[in-house]
């Protein structure tokens, strides 16, 4: 892949902060037709994975999401894309809400028609071929340890293969990390074949408060893109969508599943550095969380700075979302703080409420902070 952007060196644990477009970036060239991807939406699918892998597609210009269900599905309206992205939330769920004749329409889609699908997370669970789990059983890969599922959640690690590398040369120099939330440990069904599918392996040993057994997840398949019939599908463990400095590997995939070439991104969106350790979320911190929820509804406007701050510390997904209504907080120095780490998080689905916060301010200093992020998200 040629003219890829070279990756500006951060040290630590510092975000990348600019209020210009970075120089040494290419754009994706608009096309005159677009890449066209479903992203399921029903019973099942997470709505704030639906929305935030909807929100990372649009980092490409190239590409077009739009939301479908099994009635979307079941109406033949699959014909008019060319790629569908199964996302996070439960993949019984969603393997339900098609149906069996819906499953046989999205196999058909890959296998006959030659289309992409993409699994992230529960999604991942369903692209398996996995002995008694209902699945779409579409790729040569297995699930592993299923009584353990729910296994935990937070900011794991994980590293390419030579071959993850030819795909996403962004990442080669760089320690990785991506959003988890009880997702896949997965492994090739037959281990005996050389394996030329798997892009990414699991670092972390997931096992917080040791509900699952230790020493299973390292080393295990954390990524995979595979040929299935004239189709290809990626399945990946962890949530791209929802980690900063990565979100732009949703569209990445959604390219190469449906075989069009890679195009390089803003620096702003690609910033692996961004995240340098492992973040769980065992007992303790899931309490610590609670309670920092609760700070943010404080009085003090100290006390709710100092709460966002270390939420944004443990890379806590949930809190992106409380810095919306914070937006609207009395506290000039409260709002001003919400749109900073809107912007630093990437969460582009907020837009509309930074819009509308604009509108509203009186204050100076806040307005700028808004409007920053408003640029920097658009």
């Amino acid at each position: 892949m040629k003219n890829l952007i070279i990756l500006l060196p951060l040290i630590g644990f510092i975000f990348f902060s600019c209020n210009e477009k970075s120089s040494n970036s290419e754009v994706p060239e608009q096309s005159a037709s677009k890449i066209k991807v479903a992203v399921f939406s029903g019973n099942g699918a997470s709505p704030v994975c639906v929305t935030e892998t909807l929100e990372a597609l649009k980092i490409d210009k190239g590409v077009e999401g739009k939301a479908v269900d099994g009635n979307d599905v079941a109406a033949g309206k699959l014909q008019d894309f060319d790629l569908i992205i199964f996302p996070g939330g439960s993949g019984s769920k969603e393997l339900n809400n098609l149906g069996k004749n819906g499953v046989d329409s999205v196999r058909n889609f890959v296998l006959e028609k030659g289309k992409g699908l993409i699994g992230i997370c529960a999604g991942g669970f369903m692209t398996m071929s996995t002995e008694g789990y209902p699945s779409l059983k579409l790729s040569n890969y297995k699930q592993l340890d299923r009584p353990h599922y729910n296994r935990g959640r937070g900011l794991v690690q994980f590293k390419l293969t030579e071959q993850g590398t030819k795909y996403f040369p962004e990442l080669k120099e760089h320690d990785l990390f991506l959003q988890y939330y009880d997702g896949p440990v997965m492994q090739l069904k037959d281990s005996t074949k050389e394996d030329t599918s798997e892009l990414g392996k699991f670092v972390s040993d997931i096992h917080p408060d040791d509900f699952a057994p230790s020493g299973l997840t390292p080393g295990k398949t954390f990524i995979y893109f595979e040929d299935a019939g004239k189709g290809k599908v990626f399945g990946i463990a962890g949530h791209p969508e929802a980690t900063p400095g990565m979100r732009w590997i949703v569209p990445r995939m959604a390219r190469l599943v449906s075989s069009n070439k890679p195009v390089a991104y803003d620096t702003f969106w690609v910033r692996p550095q961004i995240n340098h350790k492992e973040i769980f979320f065992d007992r303790e911190r899931r309490k610590h969380e609670k309670k920092l929820f609760y700070d943010l509804l404080s009085d003090n406007s100290d006390i709710q700075t100092a709460a966002m701050d270390t939420l944004f510390s443990y890379r806590s997904r949930p809190a992106v979302r409380w810095n919306i209504g914070l937006l609207r907080d009395k506290n000039p120095e409260v709002r001003k703080h919400a749109a900073y780490l809107l912007m630093q998080t990437e969460y582009s689905a907020a837009l509309p409420d930074l819009e509308t916060a604009l509108k509203n301010e009186q204050n100076e200093i806040v307005k700028k902070q808004i409007k920053q992020a408003i640029e920097r998200l658009k």
